[in-house]
């Protein structure tokens, strides 16, 4: 049977190029996800590249709802111990503890935003740090006293000159003492130790022929003993951290997990893209390639019941079936995985520019990676044409002698019991969005999606003799043949109908949930940030400031968010807090609920408010929820946890009493944990504010600029607060439209162009009837307009279950009205470009065989 599965895919080419384009595509996309996602990291980061050993703190890293923060830091006591341990380690030349702080050079006025600074990065360091890379001086010398900097020269700063450097508390005057061939602002490492925090990196210097290998295994001892010296300390006040006073020793490629966590971050979102663009890409293919068996056993059944006659079995046929998917799905796989593995790097860079993979990423090619994306491709032929195979199997040899193209029974008792099962299942997973969280609502709106899509594509067959004779009456009862031989053609060959419509329902049913999804979440959270404010406007930073400095804070009247980042429970794990106000941040916040407690005691350097889920992970409970008049007078209730140790940015742990649970609905995002700002000042010398809504007269811009901020009004914040993560979102987006529609427009072209093949009898009939070759066509346009049109319909109809889902969920989760957008240039486009394809692959090869017909005729 294999040799003749090889001989019918070599005489139906046409017909299954379809298959072996989306299996070409489909592998091609696999391959090039799974090259990227395995090409690992960007490297060692380039300021620590000269260090051949560095030990990191080992505690955190990333936070309770996966966010990616930075580490526990050690603190000084910690530092100065394991400094001095590792500067003692045989071959180390020099152990140089990395303090990092917030600096940004000031000039015209304005800071420099032309170096590019995220949120999170510290360009300013001691000047010992300069050494770890190495960065060497081009010009002048080092840092000697406090008001000096060495800085990089392609600022353009010569030594001698005085400068302007925007830190946490403001700007400071400086004079350029040197420059460097590398960025960041170089201090003197006391001045550093004033400005930074706790230290996470220590890099070793080994010494001229040393072995990094032994050097790195000699250090680990070491840190080793730190930490047990730590741990020996009984005193909580006198200790930090035994935890935090350990560390890991990372030497060669190991290095490159010091990259920033926005790297790191950049990285996930990307490998989170290229998995849903797989995922997106087997299904397609699997719903193509099983369209076009399925069509092609549908088409074929007197050629099945040939073979029946002359004594194949079913077994036999399910044998036919399964060689023609090999042999198209050796082909495709094998075409698909070259063609991934030359467009990989293009696809890396795509995704570099776009934000999905940090600047230096480069694709590595792996001959196993194409051996299993080929693989992969058989494996989803195979299964693709399980179905179509069985249906074969059921042929009988009377088949053979069929005439008639009508189908006395469309849709099997399996096929329909197996349509109503994935509709069930996708209802429920409707239903169930409507309950969920956030970070769930994507994964059920998506099975939602695919299981409607999968069961009413498996119920089309039912559904489309109703609905042709509903949309069709005034066609038939009108003048002429034509609206009644597009309205019997449709009715007599249900399966043919059905298997046209469903690949353009996948279609618009996937743009429509896709576009739908983000563009409904993304308005949810302004809405929601907007509606939880009360406030004039919002100061915030311009483009290329990380955050507002104590100076710029100051200068509007109001109450900002000074962030920070703290670390709790066992494992320190990484949690975002802000130093607040109490009084003025429950007057700006005032949709704030509190679960226990009063944030009307977030007094004195012991105390902390918490959301419910940093209560989880520092290990308590929530007591009965506080009533919004409650707030400024109720007290703690909860006695099982009434203080926690948290870890602060200078390493230092203190056990903080817990004074009020908030609502995790209604707390400011993302912070899970709220502080007296003098706290977070005196344990972040380099903490900077994120937003001051502004409650009284308004600051001069002309005073803000030179401060490195900017007012814009609270609901435009609250788009621009994630406008990086939407521009993300909306890449996304059109990335999975694109796949999903490109895919199932080759299934919607194969299709049509099958059908049509399929017809060219009953076309040249009615020619020989008498009707004119415009006529014909005009026939073939009608009816592929006619099937796009349902196929839109039901697409539409499929995707909006899910969406009312996450509509109702997040109106839920959130307490404000939202609004359900859809928006309509895309599900426009896609219909558009359906019905370009449809037409093109029925019309033409119908024009094309009716002329070759009327020649052949003629001759």
């Amino acid at each position: 049977m294999l040799g003749l599965a090889v001989a019918t895919v070599r005489a139906r080419r046409t017909a299954f190029a379809g298959s072996f384009t989306a299996l070409c595509l489909g592998v091609a996309v696999l391959t090039m996800s799974a090259l990227i996602l395995l090409s690992g990291d960007g490297g060692v980061p380039g300021r620590y590249a000269g260090a051949p050993v560095l030990v990191r703190s080992a505690q955190g890293g990333t936070g309770p709802d996966g966010v990616f923060l930075e580490r526990a830091p050690w603190s000084a006591r910690q530092t100065e111990e394991l400094t001095r341990a590792l500067a003692a380690v045989p071959g180390v030349r020099r152990a140089v503890p990395d303090r990092s702080f917030y600096a940004q050079a000031v000039a015209d006025g304005e800071p420099i935003r032309d170096a590019g600074q995220r949120k999170g990065d510290r360009l300013g360091h001691g000047w010992s740090s300069a050494a770890l890379a190495p960065y060497r001086l081009t010009a002048g010398r080092a840092p000697h006293r406090s008001d000096e900097v060495a800085l990089d020269r392609a600022l353009g700063a010569r030594p001698g000159e005085r400068i302007t450097l925007l830190t946490a508390a403001g700007p400071e005057r400086f004079t350029v003492s040197g420059t460097v061939d590398g960025p960041g602002y170089y201090l003197t490492d006391e001045r550093a130790a004033e400005l930074s925090g706790g230290v996470r990196v220590i890099g070793l210097l080994t010494e001229r022929g040393a072995d990094p290998g032994a050097v790195a295994t000699a250090a680990r001892s070491a840190v080793k003993d730190s930490a047990v010296k730590d741990s020996a300390v009984k005193d909580s006040a006198a200790k930090d951290s035994a935890a935090a006073g350990s560390g890991t020793v990372l030497d060669g490629a190991a290095r490159s997990e010091l990259a920033p966590v926005q790297d790191a971050k950049t990285r996930w979102i990307g490998g989170q893209v290229l998995t849903a663009m797989g995922a997106l890409s087997a299904f397609a293919t699997v719903f193509v390639v099983a369209s076009t068996f399925a069509f092609s056993v549908a088409g074929g059944r007197r050629e099945l019941g040939l073979l029946r006659a002359v004594g194949a079995t079913g077994r036999q046929l399910r044998r036919l079936l399964y060689g023609q998917a090999l042999a198209v799905g050796a082909a495709g796989a094998a075409a698909g995985a070259l063609l991934g593995a030359a467009l990989a790097p293009a696809l890396g860079s795509v995704f570099t520019d776009a934000g999905f993979l940090p600047p230096g990423f480069a694709v590595r090619r792996q001959a196993w990676v194409l051996a299993a994306t080929f693989a992969a491709g058989l494996a989803v032929a195979l299964t693709a044409v399980w179905s179509a195979s069985r249906r074969a199997a059921r042929t009988g040899p009377l088949e053979a002698l069929r005439e008639a193209a009508a189908d006395d029974r469309p849709m099997t008792r399996a096929r329909a019991l197996t349509g109503i099962a994935f509709t069930a299942l996708g209802c429920a997973a409707a239903a169930g969005t409507g309950f969920a969280d956030p970070t769930d609502m994507t994964t059920l709106a998506l099975c939602t999606a695919v299981g409607l899509i999968t069961g009413v594509t498996l119920l089309v067959p039912a559904v489309v003799p109703p609905l042709v004779r509903a949309v069709s009456w005034p066609l038939v009862r009108g003048r002429g043949a034509g609206g009644m031989l597009v309205s019997e053609g449709m009715l007599t060959a249900v399966r043919r109908t059905a298997s046209t419509t469903a690949p353009v329902l996948a279609t618009v049913g996937f743009v429509v949930l896709i576009t739908g999804n983000t563009q409904t979440s993304v308005h949810s959270y302004a809405t929601r940030d907007t509606a939880s404010v009360r406030a004039e406007a919002a100061v915030v930073a311009r483009d290329g400031t990380p955050g507002l400095s104590d100076a710029a804070a100051g200068s509007v009247p109001g109450t900002g968010l000074l962030a920070t980042t703290v670390y709790g429970g066992a494992a320190k794990t990484p949690m975002e807090a802000a130093g607040i106000d109490p009084g003025a941040f429950a007057d700006v916040h005032h949709r704030l609920r509190t679960v226990s407690g009063s944030l009307a005691r977030l007094r004195g350097p012991g105390t902390v408010a918490v959301t419910e889920s940093a209560l989880t992970t520092l290990g308590g409970h929530t007591t009965a929820e506080v009533t919004s008049a409650e707030v400024t007078t109720a007290e703690v209730t909860s006695t099982e946890v009434t203080t926690a140790e948290v870890t602060f940015e200078d390493g230092r742990t203190e056990r903080l009493r817990i004074v009020a649970v908030l609502a995790d609905r209604t707390a400011p995002t993302p912070y899970t944990a709220l502080l007296p700002r003098a706290t977070v000042r005196a344990h972040d010398p380099s903490a900077l504010t994120d937003v001051v809504y502004r409650t009284g007269p308004a600051t001069s811009s002309a005073a803000l600029r030179g401060l490195g901020a900017e007012e814009v009004s609270v609901a435009d914040y609250a788009r621009r607060a994630d406008a990086e993560e939407d521009r993300l979102v909306e890449v996304f987006t059109l990335l999975l439209v694109a796949m999903s529609a490109g895919c199932t427009g080759v299934a919607v072209a194969n299709t049509l162009l099958m059908s049509t093949a399929d017809r060219l009898r009953d076309l040249r009939l009615l020619r020989l009837s008498g009707a004119t070759l415009r006529q014909v066509l005009w026939t073939v346009a009608a009816e592929t307009t006619f099937v796009v049109a349902l196929g839109s319909v039901l697409g539409a109809l499929t995707a909006l279950p899910s969406l009312l889902g996450v509509r109702a969920g997040l109106t839920g989760t959130f307490g404000v009205p939202v609004r359900l957008i859809v928006p309509a240039a895309p599900v426009a486009a896609a219909v558009a470009g359906c019905l370009v394809l449809a037409l093109a692959a029925s019309v033409l090869p119908a024009r094309v065989a009716l002329a070759k017909a009327v020649r052949a005729g003629a001759g």
